[in-house]
């Protein structure tokens, strides 16, 4: 990282997913990349007609709706025609909840190998990555526009202008953990929505993903104990929350009988801050366990790549649970919660029409 943002351009900067819940973007870190996929549709350059571009879709993807194709072709077209050196992007880490921010260097490459096994990323371009902005520390206004789901889109200008305000600042720690309601930053400006009814119910399914991720970040650390014992009862389990006092290293012990006489035995560690869980706290987690013990990690901050690597290895059964992974088990659960845990985290089921072809 630089030591600050120096864009090259005023516009809104352009935000490049890294795939689904943004998968790949230690990848995108790593390799200083940002990359789509849909490049073996066939050859096209910066001379390629648009009209062409959506041909070959069309032919690549007969059975996929229209509106997809259509989203896939702009965002082919975009990337290798729009896109230029000097512009200003930006990528999302859901996990981390970090959005990177940099600069083009490079017009749109062809073959992915070396970058992703040359399947998925058929398009590329170099970035010199230069800082970050936790999600954490942005208003409103400005994670509402980011929320948007197509896989490139021109950030609006006021969300870019907040990105680069909050960039190199220290992230927002978690919640105090005398359970006080935390302000959420505001702003006067009106929400911005998509106008393209065929991404609409898309772009809810995505803001809402975030926004129950924003909820859950909210909580202090008791509360987020809390609410992964509620999720853990919702499963079946019985549950033993650890109280408040020097950390033994379990937060939560959960077993089908809650003796933990029976199989499996459960043992949970939860932190709740900012940065990522390194390997050496999964080693000291492990250290205490015995076979047959089953082992969850819980961290809203995230893992690093060799904290997962010590997990992988790890001859003692244990699953590594960031943000997203906790909200996706919070909404596949929640009718099962008992009222104490829907109370942490209150959602609310959303009924929306489909067409017959939609089905």
């Amino acid at each position: 990282m630089s030591e600050g943002v120096q864009f090259n351009s005023d516009a809104g900067m352009w935000m490049v997913r890294a795939g689904r819940g943004g998968e790949f973007a230690a990848r995108f870190l790593k390799k200083s990349i940002v990359a789509i996929g849909w490049g073996f549709i066939g050859e096209i350059d910066a001379q390629t007609p648009d009209a062409e571009i959506r041909r070959m879709m069309d032919e690549f993807y007969p059975r996929e709706k229209t509106g997809a194709r259509a989203a896939w072709t702009s965002a082919v077209r975009r990337f290798v025609k729009e896109v230029a050196i000097g512009d200003p992007v930006v990528t999302y880490d859901n996990e981390g909840r970090m959005y990177h921010l940099g600069e083009i260097r490079s017009d749109a490459k062809r073959g992915a190998d070396g970058v992703d096994g040359g399947e998925r990323w058929e398009f590329y371009r170099e970035v010199a990555w230069q800082d970050e902005t936790p999600r954490d520390s942005l208003l409103l206004d400005a994670r509402n526009n980011l929320a948007r789901p197509p896989t490139l889109f021109r950030v609006s200008a006021a969300a870019s202008a907040e990105l680069r305000r909050r960039a190199s600042k220290a992230p927002a720690p978690p919640a105090a953990t005398d359970g006080e309601p935390q302000p959420e930053p505001q702003s006067s400006e009106p929400p911005v929505m998509e106008s393209d009814e065929s991404e609409t119910i898309q772009e809810y399914i995505e803001k809402s993903d975030q926004f129950i991720e924003d909820a859950i970040a909210k909580l202090d650390w008791e509360q987020l104990q809390e609410l992964t014992a509620g999720i853990l009862r919702a499963m079946g389990y019985k549950t033993t929350v650890a109280s408040r006092g020097p950390d033994r290293g379990v937060d939560i012990s959960a077993s089908p009988d809650g003796l933990g006489l029976s199989e499996p035995r459960i043992f949970v560690e939860v932190k709740h801050r900012a940065g990522p869980v390194g390997a050496p706290a999964i080693r000291s987690f492990l250290g205490g366990r015995r076979q047959g013990d089953r082992c969850l990690y819980v961290s809203s901050g995230g893992f690093t790549q060799e904290a997962r690597y010590e997990a992988e290895r790890s001859q003692i059964p244990i699953t590594l649970i960031a943000l997203p992974r906790l909200r996706e088990l919070l909404v596949e659960y929640y009718e099962a919660l008992d009222s104490e845990t829907r109370a942490l985290a209150p959602l609310k089921k959303v009924y929306w029409p489909v067409r017959l072809n939609d089905l």
